[in-house]
């Protein structure tokens, strides 16, 4: 049976698989090894062995919605989080979607996250402010996750800016998305593993109640023990750390969904020991 709130479903597997690990399934057509490609349905059957090869192994997983939409393969999304709730019911799906807009189209990408797909979480922009993501927020079961500090090199033309009081955008915004925006108690906040001494700011100034979503590990250079020293919470967890591509596809031959075991292992692993 699926856990209806999406904390008690992340608490519940960091605790059962020991794990703070989220596998990123973006599925790149290009990249697929070659024994998939031939298949009638290659993303979902990708998607699947890495399912089967990792599900004990992690706290989320992690499907980047473009990757889909790009492929023509939304009914491979689909399934994929189905599947996944199937084989690994305490195990949250976090949609990968970054939206927010205005007024009924908001409201129409809740429900294309949660009801279409049914996803147990989703990202959000925070840039056009708490109405263009309220849709989302309201869902109470839901995760609802919020850039904040991201990982990417431009990042910080905008997140770094000064406000009048000398504050950084930021932190301002993790402020108000752990307060005002967290009315339901189901916000997360995205925190790249490439700022690991942001991370650290952001987590002194909202506490220990909203967990972090770290991706940046593996192919973007992040450092993974100046999150764990910046961003653990007392009881060692309140972080999910992302990797993609140096998982699943860490073979491009027939072993590929053994080779993802063996990474999110070595990851779990790496994580476990600095914990």
């Amino acid at each position: 049976m699926i856990m209806s709130n999406f904390y008690e479903m992340l608490r519940s597997a960091w605790a059962g698989n020991n794990s703070l690990v989220c596998v990123g399934l973006d599925p790149d057509f290009s990249k697929l090894p070659a024994c998939v490609k031939e298949l009638d349905r290659p993303i979902f059957e990708f998607n699947k062995a890495i399912i089967d090869a990792t599900h004990d192994l992690v706290c989320a997983y992690k499907p980047q919605a473009a990757c889909y939409a790009a492929a023509n393969a939304d009914d491979q999304l689909r399934d994929t989080i189905a599947y996944i709730h199937e084989v690994a019911p305490t195990v949250p799906v976090i949609l990968d979607a970054k939206r927010a807009d205005i007024g009924n189209t908001t409201r129409m990408y809740a429900s294309e996250a949660f009801e279409r797909y049914a996803a147990d979480a989703v990202t959000v922009n925070p840039y056009m402010g708490m109405d263009a993501v309220k849709p989302f927020l309201d869902y109470a079961d839901k995760g609802i996750i919020v850039l904040c500090r991201t990982s990417n090199p431009g990042s910080k033309e905008v997140q770094d800016l000064l406000l009048e009081n000398g504050e950084r955008l930021y932190l301002y915004l993790a402020e108000r998305i752990s307060t005002v925006w967290n009315y339901n108690h189901n916000v997360m906040m995205v925190t790249g593993a490439t700022c690991p001494d942001e991370l650290g700011e952001i987590r002194r100034r909202i506490g220990n109640e909203v967990a972090l979503l770290v991706p940046g590990i593996g192919a973007q250079g992040g450092d993974l023990k100046g999150v764990l020293e910046q961003g653990l919470t007392p009881d060692k967890t309140g972080l999910v750390i992302n990797s993609s591509r140096g998982i699943i596809f860490a073979s491009s031959g027939t072993d590929f969904a053994e080779a993802a075991r063996r990474e999110t292992i070595k990851l779990r692993d790496a994580i476990n020991a600095l914990r």
